[in-house]
């Protein structure tokens, strides 16, 4: 079978930019992996247009981000990837704890993002200091989680910066007002941030969103269109905000067409065995880079993923450590053997694939086998998977993740919760996960839930496309940074 999205359909490119009126652009992720890849996603994007593009990141970070980049038809050897300049942002040494799969929050990550946020500060102010001296005017794109680099571009009288929020708008919408009544009227709930992450985490939110109030921004880039949050775009362009008053829905930043990879040497495996399995057959269970399940959720899962009867790929790892090394791969992946050995024979018989390393998701979810998605609703993940009209099997870990799980569910209704967010610190018996695989995967609730998500990518890919309302912000933002 081949992928739905057989055709790739590049970006309409800028004209050149003339060299002595140039603008230098300056992309600062937060270093995690989600984070990383929509603003790598949007360095392509706005190097498809012209600009030259300063990504900057720690080199492991750099390195992993450019190694799972896919999407664009070559990945890493792409040569639109190689337009991109990547410069390194040394941090301070830090501890690189293994994942706690007994926590649903990346705690382990935690001495990464205060070494980044402390000690980036330095070498990226360095960098624009160079590109201010050699460019007319220097922007610089960061992460919200990243905001002291609003801070370095107001030291430079010819720079500037905005905001890339890389959760969903709608999550600016609860954090400003909980009890707004746009969430009033589809019943959503906003669980309070120190619910959600740990006391450390929130305090370091906390410390950014001060660094953006003393250094205000032109505005803010965020990966969503009008078609996914139109309501809430509208409301959140009513709110002030630290970044600024400019808003610029350009999403999804990850490709909605892909390129025919079909014969490629570097092809995953997995995509060879979804061109045997029928149409829209597939169950693809995957729960990101941060998170990392208990021995005996495994358990469940696999033996819900055994009797369910469906066809599935998981993607079975540990949570990315903070240096990114995978020193502690084959232990781990033993362990997660050993709790997935519940499958039985199902993986044997060709029901299943088990993935143990990194998975290419874009081109999982664009294929014509994939049902439908089991996730623990990233935003990334989110977008990606309404991006290709696949309905999400909601399993929420932790941040923003709970309320990305309420639009799906309750406002896209392109969804359903596998466990309550109250559950969080329970095992979900293969009972439940079963019965959540059969509304989507084998009820006529699923079907028409399927429907809904397939008319969502639809629009959402109008949204992108030459005229969409994403196209025409994009547009907007690169004239806006070249004025």
């Amino acid at each position: 079978m081949e992928s739905e999205s057989a055709v790739a359909v590049a970006p309409v490119p800028f004209p050149a930019l003339d060299p002595e009126s140039a603008v230098a652009v300056v992309t600062v992720p937060f270093p995690a992996q989600g984070h990383l890849n929509q603003l790598l996603h949007l360095s392509l994007l706005l190097a498809s247009r012209g600009l030259p593009v300063y990504y900057a990141a720690p080199e492991p970070h750099l390195r992993e981000a450019r190694a799972r980049l896919h999407g664009w038809g070559g990945g890493s050897d792409s040569l639109l990837l190689a337009t991109v300049r990547f410069r390194a942002l040394e941090v301070p040494a830090h501890a690189s704890p293994a994942p706690d799969p007994a926590s649903p929050f990346p705690a382990h990550m935690l001495p990464l993002f205060k070494a980044f946020c402390a000690g980036a500060r330095a070498p990226l102010a360095a960098l624009l200091e160079e590109l201010s001296a050699s460019h007319r005017r220097v922007v610089v794109l960061h992460d919200r989680m990243a905001a002291f680099a609003a801070g370095e571009a107001a030291r430079l009288p010819n720079a500037e910066a905005l905001g890339v929020h890389c959760l969903a708008a709608s999550y600016n919408v609860g954090w400003a007002d909980p009890g707004h009544a746009l969430l009033k009227e589809h019943g959503l709930v906003f669980h309070p941030p120190d619910a959600c992450a740990t006391k450390e985490f929130v305090a370091l939110a906390k410390l950014m969103g001060q660094e953006r109030r003393r250094a205000p921004g032109a505005g803010m880039v965020v990966n969503t269109c009008r078609a996914l949050e139109g309501e809430f775009l509208d409301v959140l362009a009513g709110i002030p905000s630290s970044d600024g008053h400019k808003l610029f829905a350009v999403g999804p930043l990850s490709p909605v067409l892909l390129p025919d990879a079909s014969a490629s040497a570097a092809r995953h495996e997995c995509l060879d065995w979804l061109d045997k399995q029928p149409p829209s057959s597939v169950l693809y269970v995957s729960f990101g880079t941060t998170s990392s399940l208990r021995q005996e959720q495994v358990r469940e899962l696999a033996a819900a993923l055994r009797d369910s009867g469906q066809r599935f790929i998981w993607v079975l790892r540990d949570a990315d450590r903070a240096d990114m090394r995978d020193e502690a791969a084959a232990e781990s992946r033993a362990r997660l053997a050993v709790a997935a050995s519940g499958l039985g024979d199902a993986t044997a018989q060709g029901a299943g694939v088990v993935v143990t390393g990194w998975a290419p998701q874009l081109e999982i979810l664009a294929h014509g086998a994939t049902a439908a998605f089991m996730s623990h609703c990233g935003w990334n993940s989110t977008v990606e998977s309404l991006s290709h009209g696949k309905p999400v099997l909601c399993w929420p870990m932790h941040s923003d993740q709970p309320w990305d799980a309420e639009l799906v569910c309750k406002y896209l209704r392109a969804g359903v919760l596998v466990r309550q967010w109250e559950q969080r610190h329970d095992v979900t018996s293969a009972a439940a996960i079963r019965e959540a695989i059969g509304r989507v995967m084998a009820s006529d609730e699923g079907a028409e839930m399927r429907r809904r998500a397939a008319a969502l990518g639809e629009a959402v890919r109008d949204a992108v496309a030459d005229g969409g309302s994403s196209r025409q912000d994009l547009e907007e933002l690169v004239a806006y940074m070249t004025r």
